[in-house]
């Protein structure tokens, strides 16, 4: 989706609220921007997933010859991918990897030029943590962000060891903030907020099978934090509206979310391990798409009102309702 919007042009990104991925896809976009502009950004994300899949060559961990045949691009049939994903259920990073050792950290370093993510003077940049003594969101200092601060936005408890920061430890922010919303309120001038939707909010049925179960518990749980914050959003805005709050001092926020929940919810939890070149350009490709009808469709309404009913998301309508109110 970014690639495609900083080709596109028409819209205007003042800042960006990741973690995790999202943490990493920020950095690299504030560093090729503060050197080469919009393509400059264009490029550094290119070479910082095309280094991450260089990197993936080298892991155990990959797809069965079924999976690979059938175009499957889950790692569910993976045999290494089961062990795996027993032995972290087994066993902490503590004791399989007492070093700490993270090649992801090499690739970070190598490829992202940190002194231009600070300086990047045009675009506003929100990288969140999970602080593991508090349970509080971290959401750190732009002038502060460094390859340890974007490692603790991306920390998963059960793979890695904790990331300390200034003899903090942190976690994966997206347990708090998958993204966090609330810097933007007074941090940016926007009213806009559009979200990249990658973990499905809903999903038709009960999950039968164990791991079904768990990838569903892992949706719900990072999906907790962002849902929280559309609903204050909602409730401030009726509140608006019924002219308990004054406008002067409180603002309608504008919420966009771009899905694409037919390629998505196809994908299993086990997919995210996933880092072949050919499935990230995979993706790439269908979130230039989605992006693109999404703007086509939409751009009117930027700066004007939401593209999403919360309302009807919080009263349980069906999610076709809800998604792009612009349409109807």
């Amino acid at each position: 989706m970014l690639d495609y919007l900083l080709q596109d042009d028409r819209l205007h990104i003042e800042g960006i609220s990741g973690t995790s991925a999202g943490a990493m896809n920020a950095v690299a976009l504030a560093d090729g921007m503060a050197h080469g502009g919009r393509e400059g950004a264009r490029e550094t994300l290119h070479n910082f997933w095309e280094k991450m899949s260089e990197l993936a060559k080298l892991s155990p961990i990959n797809r069965s010859f079924l999976n690979t045949f059938m175009g499957n691009w889950g790692m569910e049939n993976s045999s290494s991918y089961q062990m795996s994903d027993a032995f972290t259920r087994m066993f902490s990073p503590y004791q399989f990897n007492p070093l700490a050792i993270n090649p992801l950290r090499q690739v970070i370093e190598n490829t992202i030029d940190f002194d231009h993510v600070r300086i990047c003077s045009n675009l506003k940049l929100f990288i969140s943590a999970t602080n593991v003594e508090t349970g509080r969101v971290e959401v750190f200092d732009k002038k502060l962000l460094d390859a340890d601060r974007v490692m603790a936005s991306a920390c998963l408890p059960h793979l890695y060891q904790a990331v300390h920061i200034d003899g903090v430890p942190y976690w994966d922010g997206g347990y708090l903030g998958n993204p966090a919303l609330f810097p933007f309120h007074e941090n940016t001038a926007c009213d806009d907020i559009v979200v990249v939707q990658i973990n499905p909010i809903f999903r038709k049925g009960a999950p039968k099978t164990a791991q079904d179960i768990h990838n569903r518990i892992n949706e719900i749980a990072f999906n907790a934090s962002l849902l929280k914050e559309f609903r204050a959003i909602e409730f401030v805005s009726r509140l608006i509206e019924e002219g308990k709050l004054e406008q002067d001092h409180y603002s309608h926020q504008r919420i966009h979310i771009v899905q694409n929940d037919k390629v998505l919810s196809k994908l299993g939890a086990a997919s995210k391990m996933n880092a072949e070149w050919a499935f990230l350009t995979h993706l790439r490709d269908v979130g230039r798409e989605t992006a693109e009808s999404w703007v086509d469709a939409n751009f009117a309404q930027i700066g004007k009102k939401s593209t999403v009913n919360l309302r009807a998301m919080f009263q349980g309508e069906d999610p076709e309702i809800y998604a792009f109110e612009s349409q109807e």
